[in-house]
C-alpha cells in the first residue's frame, strides 16, 4: 500500500447527481455538506432520522423510500454507503467499482474508492485533512487549523490591505463575561484590530491576548458612577476608523440588547464609516442559564420579557408598561436593576402579581465571582440589600426562578 493512500482534491458536484444510501446518522452529517456544494443528491433508504427527513420535506435531498438495488448507481458522478449493514455498502461499493464511481465506504473507510476529509472553513478557505483512516485523529487537527485561522495564529489571508481602503468599525458582543463564550467571528476580528474600544463588561482576559501595538479605549460605563460619555465613545470610534485604523468596539452580551449599538452604528453610518456588527449571547438569558437559572420550562412559563431598570416606573422617560407586565404570569427578566428592585417590585405587587412570586439574582454571570440568590417578590429588595448585592447582576422574575436542577430531573 503507498505511504499516501489518498489523494486529496476538491470536487465541483454542483448540479451532478449523488447517490447516498442510508437514512441514518451518518448520512446526517454527511448529507448538509453535499447540499451546500449544490449536488443533487439522492438518497436510498428505507427510513430516516427526524433530521435527514426535514431535509427531504424541505426539497433538499430526493428520497427513494426502499432498500439499494443493483443499479442505482446509474448515472451517479459520486456514491456514500452509510447504512449499518456491511453487506449493503459492501455491494454499494462493488457496483461503484464496476461503474468507475468514487464511493465512500462509511463503515469501512479503506475499503472505499474515496474517503470523506475532515473538513473546516474559514472566509473561504475549505481546509481538509486525512490522516489514512484515523478520524478523531483528522478531526483533531481540523480543528486546530481552524481554530488558529479564526484567532490570527495562522495567518489566513496574505493579501496587503488597501491603503485608500476604510476598515471600519466592528460591534463585536462578546457575551456575558466568560472569554470563552465570545463568538467564533467576534474573536477572529478582534485578532485583526488596531483599536479596541472596550465595555467594562466586556472580558477582561480578552485585551490581555491583544498584541502590544493594539491600542485600547477605555469606555467603561460604571454603575452610579464614572462613565465614558456615548459622544465620546461615538468620536473615538469615527475618529480612528478615519484615519485608516480597523476599530472593534468590544462589549459585553450583545450589542443591540441595551448596549447602545444601534446609536454608535447610526453615528458611523452618519460619518461614512463602514460597521460590521457581531451579534453576541446575550448576559439577559445566559447569565442565568450559566448559574442553573431557568427563564423558560414547559408548562410553567410561555413568555419572557427582557427589560431595561435604568429608569424608575415611574419616571417619566419610563416607556414600560409595568401594570401590563405585573399581568403577565410569565418571566421577566430585569436588566440594570438592582439600584432600584424595591420600585420594580412595589410596582408588579401592586399589579396584581403574587408577593411569593420566585426571584433569582444571578450576579457576575458565568465570571468566576458569580452568585446566585433566591427570594420572593415581597422582601426581594431588602434581602438582596442583606446579601450584599451589586451590579452587574441579572434578576429574573417568575414560576421559573423557584425551580432548582435537581426538581427537573
Amino acid at each position: 500500500m503507498p505511504e499516501d493512500q489518498h489523494y486529496l482534491v476538491g470536487l465541483d458536484l454542483a448540479g451532478r447527481r449523488v447517490v447516498l444510501v442510508g437514512g441514518g446518522t451518518v448520512a446526517q452529517r454527511r448529507l448538509p455538506r453535499l447540499i451546500s456544494a449544490g449536488a443533487a443528491v439522492e438518497l436510498i433508504s428505507p427510513s430516516t432520522t427526524p433530521a435527514v427527513g426535514g431535509m427531504i420535506d424541505a426539497g433538499e435531498v430526493v428520497w427513494h423510500q426502499r432498500r439499494y438495488a443493483d443499479g442505482d448507481l446509474d448515472g451517479a458522478w459520486y456514491a456514500l454507503a452509510c447504512t449499518d449493514d456491511p453487506e449493503v455498502n459492501a455491494a454499494v461499493c462493488a457496483e461503484a467499482e464496476r461503474r468507475r464511481i468514487f464511493c465512500v465506504r462509511a463503515d469501512a473507510g479503506i475499503e472505499g474508492t474515496a474517503v470523506t476529509a475532515a473538513v473546516g472553513r474559514h472566509e473561504g478557505l475549505v481546509v481538509g485533512v486525512l490522516s489514512g483512516g484515523q478520524p478523531l485523529r483528522s478531526a483533531a487537527v481540523r480543528d486546530n487549523i481552524v481554530e488558529a485561522l479564526h484567532t490570527g495564529a495562522i495567518a489566513g489571508d496574505l493579501t496587503p490591505p488597501d491603503a485608500t481602503e476604510l476598515p471600519g468599525v466592528a460591534l463585536v458582543g462578546a457575551g456575558p463575561g466568560d472569554p470563552e463564550l465570545i463568538t467564533v467571528k467576534g474573536r477572529r476580528l478582534l485578532a485583526r484590530a488596531d483599536v479596541v474600544v472596550a465595555d467594562r463588561l466586556a472580558p477582561r482576559e480578552l485585551l490581555d491576548e491583544l498584541p502590544p501595538d493594539v491600542e485600547v479605549v477605555d469606555a467603561a460605563k460604571i454603575p452610579y458612577g464614572r462613565a465614558a460619555s456615548q459622544e465620546f465613545i461615538n468620536a473615538t470610534l469615527i475618529e480612528h476608523a478615519k484615519a485608516g485604523r480597523f476599530v472593534v468596539r468590544l462589549k459585553g452580551g450583545d450589542p443591540y440588547v441595551f448596549g447602545r449599538g444601534f446609536e454608535e452604528l447610526l453615528a458611523c453610518a452618519e460619518a461614512g464609516v463602514p460597521v460590521t456588527v457581531v451579534p453576541g449571547i446575550t448576559s439577559s438569558i445566559a447569565g442565568p442559564a450559566a448559574a442553573g437559572v431557568l427563564v423558560t420550562h414547559r408548562g410553567v412559563a410561555h413568555e419572557v420579557v427582557v427589560v431595561s431598570g435604568h429608569v424608575a416606573p415611574d419616571h417619566e422617560s419610563s416607556l414600560t408598561d409595568w401594570t401590563a407586565l405585573a399581568k403577565l404570569r410569565g418571566t421577566i427578566v430585569l436588566m440594570m436593576g438592582v439600584e432600584r428592585l424595591g420600585q420594580f417590585a412595589a410596582a408588579l405587587l401592586d399589579g396584581g402579581r403574587p408577593a411569593d412570586t420566585p426571584v433569582a439574582i444571578v450576579e457576575n454571570g458565568t465570571m468566576p465571582a458569580q452568585r446566585v440568590h433566591r427570594f420572593t417578590l415581597a422582601t426581594a429588595a431588602e434581602d438582596a440589600k442583606a446579601a450584599g448585592v451589586r451590579p452587574p447582576a441579572v434578576i429574573v422574575i417568575g414560576p421559573v426562578a423557584g425551580l432548582l436542577p435537581d426538581q427537573l430531573r
